[in-house]
């Protein structure tokens, strides 16, 4: 089953009446046009990430929720408009390893790789990586390098802490947290069978700053355990 404006304008529609009766009232459109063909994407994928990554999840169980987390959303709406998933190593996505992830919206969607929320010790392993221009790093320059239509993003020191260093390792060393994004408002890929393969193609374009990511979030693991030995 493939997305439709239907999906789409449910998720505008519910976020607009903020009413968890309609939502009740309208779940079958929710679990019909939005759970199930993002769930037939998930399985679709499954094969490359684990190509990629052997050691990832794909549960198409663990889907966003649309609710809002009471706790973080005073003030806000109920309902969140956009869906999303990812694929990663377990459950904690707070300063979690990075993950592979594909979100939809009413204004169209998104898919890339990254961290949800970096930990220090993650971006200081990046840092270092850039620096000693370590090789899982120079591979994911070359492939950054190749990419169109993806975006390297991220919260950036308000000045450049490294102004010795070319623009494209600054892109890097700069960051305070950091993902790669696809965007896209091309509802015609989006509504039609081609949009599996199309995410595919590009997740294995992005493998090598995935795996980037990877080695640095080891090497982060290991400075977190040296500091807690320390500690003790």
């Amino acid at each position: 089953m493939q997305f439709s404006p239907i999906g789409l304008d449910f998720l505008a529609e519910n976020m607009f009446r903020d009413d968890k009766q309609w939502y009740q009232e309208h779940k079958d459109i929710y679990k019909r046009h939005i759970i199930e063909p993002l769930s037939e994407l998930i399985k679709s994928l499954a094969p490359t990430i684990e190509s990629i990554d052997a050691d990832m999840l794909c549960n198409p169980k663990r889907i966003s929720r649309l609710y809002r987390d009471a706790r973080y959303s005073k003030g806000k709406s109920i309902f969140r408009d956009t869906v999303w998933f990812s694929f990663n190593h377990g459950g904690e996505l707070f300063e979690g390893a990075p993950s592979y992830f594909v979100e939809i919206s009413p204004r169209g969607f998104s898919y890339g790789c990254g961290y949800y929320c970096a930990s220090k010790e993650s971006i200081s392993a990046i840092r270092s990586m850039v620096l000693d221009n370590d090789s899982a790093y120079l591979a994911a320059q070359k492939a950054f390098d190749r990419l169109k239509g993806c975006t390297l993003y991220g919260d950036m020191y308000k000045r450049n802490h490294f102004p010795n260093e070319r623009e494209e390792k600054c892109n890097w060393l700069n960051r305070k947290d950091m993902y790669l994004m696809y965007q896209s408002k091309d509802f015609e890929l989006l509504f039609s069978d081609r949009l599996a393969d199309k995410i595919k193609k590009d997740f294995i374009a992005i493998a090598p700053i995935y795996h980037f990511f990877m080695k640095a979030e080891s090497r982060a693991i290991e400075m977190r355990r040296l500091s807690n030995q320390q500690g003790n």
